[in-house]
């Protein structure tokens, strides 16, 4: 008998600056004219509340930052930096999300608030994302 064994999940990302993405929409630039990452490997992070970023990555996006939060880590308290609104295209879904401040030497990570946006669930066995079951896999969300 084969032994399933559980791992991360690590999915492809684009991230834009949602400012951006609305002054084109306005007509104020060109779409090429819109900031943004095409990450490789995106940790999908369940403890995570929010999409994290290197410090790196906001700059090049050109994020604002606009208030400090406390978080608990492994480490103990620690304040982070909250960044403007994102964004975050993953298996072509997207939500809009504010972006929390990792060091440079982090991976990005897609927290609970986005994963929730994005209708995934984590399919840690085979460890990838997937639609929600009790959406028949469909993109949609829940109102009551």
């Amino acid at each position: 008998m084969e032994i399933a064994t559980m791992g991360r999940v690590i999915v492809p990302a684009t991230i834009e600056n949602l400012n951006d993405v609305l002054q084109v929409q306005q007509g104020a630039f060109s779409p090429e004219g819109v900031r943004r990452v095409e990450v490789l490997d995106a940790l999908v992070d369940t403890g995570a509340t929010f999409l994290s970023m290197p410090q790196r990555l906001i700059r090049q996006l050109g994020l604002m930052r606009f208030r400090t939060r406390k978080a608990k880590t492994s480490g103990g308290l620690v304040e982070f930096g909250m960044y403007s609104i994102a964004r975050l295209i993953v298996q072509g879904r997207e939500c809009h999300v504010e972006v929390a401040e990792l060091p440079d030497d982090c991976p990005v990570l897609i927290g609970q608030i986005p994963l929730e946006a994005l209708d995934f669930v984590v399919d840690p066995i085979g460890q990838r994302l997937m639609g929600n079951p009790a959406h028949g896999g469909e993109h949609m969300m829940d109102m009551f």
